[in-house]
């Protein structure tokens, strides 16, 4: 099983003898998104090691990509993980991919993946798939909100373009306004309303995805 993967532009144009060709894209090696999901779930080299069942050496030398893990030892890895061989493996991002443009984006209403209410999610990565992260502008109507609280692995931080927003972070209530930004970790029960005169918009990203 290979651990790398790569693309070619349809143009078939190569690159100078001795330099690496441009038009060809190495995807992400699988160790580094076997780290990243290691992190996300806050697991130390140590504890990961032992609950899949081998050397700490060994995991770091696979996370480094200097060793290539079997397919028992992925699958254990991907189960601790909760996430699947499918993803570590998904094809690498295209030029398609790069640039997304208003009017393609697609607008998700938030209630129909978590409660929420008068809420619009404008997806900002194209590639959801393949992606490490999640980025969307949230667009919230007036009054409009989270409804509760959620929580889930990972990390978090938003911009507000603008509008007044309560935002729950734990037991804390905070007001954000246009130009602030806040960061927290999402096993924190977090949650949000509209509590201004105007539609608000967010820029808000989390890893990994959750939508």
């Amino acid at each position: 099983m290979s651990a790398r993967l790569q693309i070619s532009r349809k143009n078939g144009a190569k690159a100078a003898p001795g330099r690496p060709p441009s038009e060809v894209r190495e995807a992400p090696p699988i160790g580094v998104k076997l780290r990243h999901a290691r992190k996300v779930k806050g697991m130390t080299l140590a504890e990961l090691a032992e609950q899949v069942g081998i050397s700490v050496s060994m995991l770091s030398k696979i996370e480094r990509d200097q060793a290539v893990p079997s397919l028992h030892t992925l699958h254990s890895m991907v189960r601790v993980l909760e996430t699947n061989i499918a993803s570590l493996l998904a094809p690498p991002l295209t030029d398609d991919h790069v640039v997304s443009h208003p009017q393609d984006r697609p607008h998700i209403s938030v209630s129909s993946v978590r409660p929420g209410h008068g809420v619009t999610l404008e997806c900002l990565i194209s590639d959801r798939a393949t992606a490490l992260m999640d980025a969307n502008i949230h667009v919230i109507a007036v009054g409009g909100g989270s409804e509760g609280t959620i929580v889930h692995d990972g990390q978090e931080v938003g911009y507000v373009l603008e509008g007044d927003v309560e935002l729950q972070v734990g037991e804390k209530m905070y007001v954000v306004k246009e130009g602030d930004s806040f960061f927290f970790p999402s096993n924190m029960p977090h949650g949000y309303r509209n509590i201004g005169a105007t539609v608000a918009r967010i820029l808000w990203v989390n890893t990994p995805a959750t939508f």
